[in-house]
């Protein structure tokens, strides 16, 4: 065989690599409404710098004929390239061959990728479209996956994990990304479920669409597996591509440094008007964010899932930050169970790497009742101390209104390690708002006193005097300063800037026990 003869035998293969499953399954992919594993590929890389390996791999199976049956790459696409001019791995599993199913090949493929991942210290993004195991290759086929699992588990921390659904992904498939530090889903065309309808409904007889038990809408509003769901397939691969603008590339170093030219001087005095005069009425923190970060940008996870709390990154002076902040505008802000785990979550990845935390402070507490009580409030609110306790990252809060409660010592208080920690005029720091105080301090006396009525107003107004106010807290030296609100974006962008040294460690150990 001639040099031409070899050349044209290496590009035939090639050719043959990358038409996966045949055309006919790929007209049936895009008949879905879905692209392909390496089309997914071309969207979510900067063009060009796409590098495939293994594309000549196959499987090894003989058994129920798959001998017969075999395609270049086997069902996973893997990689690298970059984003932005930056380095990182991919795996994009392809529906067209078996289903997307993971065999042994497919998972070697898949963990030689983490491995290298991993020795360079580059984010790895898996785009999920499978089946699940490949049920020819039995246990060869979970054992693979395990090898999968072990890797996402010593990877975290250590490089950004990010996971995209791209189809119907069961059993198997789910445990990885829920491993990972965000996953991105695409509604009407992407699920994710333990087992599938049919399952369900032969051993619980309930009648349950794909779409129901496991679509983007579902994990993204009740379970809040999901961190991030959009509209359309190139929308998810988008937004994989904008969450890494504010991410490092490993936990060894910082976020990427973006130039802005919003001032870091600027002051908005839309924020000394925006705390209504009532204490009761709500208002929207995500204005007070965007009044603050670098021209309104912020990049919020999680937005349709426990509400009560918003976290998200953006950028102050140009630095990338991580925003924890109480909600007014859904359940008052309050702590429950839902909004404590998010919060935690959230916290730990900046804090695993190397992101400031911006917490902005309006609670009234933790969230009372039965229902809370018994689904164990207690473990998950102490899931959101644990995270800020251990985070050693630069932790600037901001107390707008209510601090009530133990839940003023959870948001990042200063006892807790806080670095800087500011208020407005505005900021109640107590231990409960003043009706239910005066309630349990005077109450023989108010059950005593002649107009009772007019005698807890009396009370309410000392209170409110006494502790309606930052001052208190600030004379002990637990708020640093108490600031005019359009003040707040400078006094944080110098307060990271003075930050941007910190050193902070916990003690030895080989990891805590976090209350799960």
């Amino acid at each position: 065989m001639s040099e031409t003869q070899k050349i044209q035998q290496l590009n035939d293969l090639k050719a043959q690599s990358r038409l996966g499953g045949g055309q006919a399954r790929i007209d049936a992919q895009h008949k879905k409404g879905r692209l392909t594993a390496r089309e997914r590929l071309d969207l979510l890389l900067d063009r060009g710098s796409f590098r495939e390996v293994d594309a000549f791999v196959v499987h090894r199976t003989h058994d129920f004929n798959l001998d017969e049956q075999k395609y270049m790459s086997d069902s996973v696409v893997t990689g690298w390239g970059t984003i932005d001019g930056r380095l990182v791995y991919v795996f994009s599993q392809d529906f067209t061959v078996f289903g997307g199913s993971l065999g042994e090949v497919h998972a070697e493929k898949i963990c030689k990728i983490m491995d290298m991942a991993m020795k360079n210290g580059a984010p790895v993004i898996g785009l999920n479209d499978s089946g699940g195991a490949r049920i020819q290759e039995g246990v060869v086929s979970l054992a693979g996956y395990a090898d999968i699992f072990l890797r996402n588990t010593m990877a975290s921390g250590v490089i950004p994990q990010i996971s995209a659904i791209m189809g119907p992904c069961a059993g198997g498939a789910v445990y990885s990304p829920a491993l990972t530090d965000f996953i991105f889903m695409t509604r009407n065309t992407s699920y994710m479920f333990v087992t599938g309808p049919d399952v369900v409904k032969a051993v619980t007889h309930e009648e349950v669409t794909q779409e129901e038990l496991g679509g983007a809408s579902v994990h993204s509003e009740k379970s809040g597996v999901c961190h991030v769901a959009a509209d359309s397939e190139a929308d998810t691969l988008y937004q994989i591509r904008k969450l890494l603008s504010y991410l490092p590339q490993n936990n060894m170093e910082d976020a990427p440094f973006h130039p802005t030219s919003d001032d870091p001087l600027r002051m908005s005095e839309e924020l000394n008007t925006i705390i209504p005069d009532d204490p009761n009425k709500p208002y929207d923190i995500k204005e007070i964010i965007r009044l603050i970060v670098d021209d309104g940008g912020f990049y919020e996870i999680h937005e349709n899932y426990a509400g009560n709390i918003v976290v998200g990154f953006a950028r102050l002076g140009g630095h990338s930050v991580g925003i924890v902040a109480n909600q007014p505008a859904v359940l008052a802000g309050v702590l429950d169970i839902d909004s404590s785990e998010k919060a935690a979550r959230f916290v730990r990845f900046c804090d695993s790497f190397n992101i400031p935390l911006i917490t902005l402070v309006d609670v009234p507490g933790f969230l009372p009742g039965t229902n809370q009580e018994h689904h164990g409030i207690i473990r998950s609110g102490a899931k959101l101390l644990y995270a800020y306790c251990e985070a050693t990252v630069p932790k600037l809060t901001v107390i707008t209104r209510k601090a009530y409660g133990g839940a003023y010592d959870v948001m990042s208080s200063k006892h807790i390690r806080g670095d800087a920690n500011l208020a407005w005029p505005t900021a109640e720091i107590a231990v409960m708002g003043p009706d239910g105080a005066v309630n349990i301090i005077f109450r023989r006396e108010l059950e005593t006193a002649e107009d009772p009525v007019k005698r807890k107003a009396e009370l309410v107004a000392d209170y409110k005097e006494k502790f309606a106010n930052p001052y208190v807290a600030a004379s002990r030296g637990y708020i640093d300063d108490v600031i005019e609100p359009k003040e707040t974006r400078p006094r944080l962008i110098n307060a990271l800037e003075m930050l941007s040294n910190k050193r902070d460690g916990n003690p030895a150990k080989k990891h805590g026990n976090i209350p799960l």
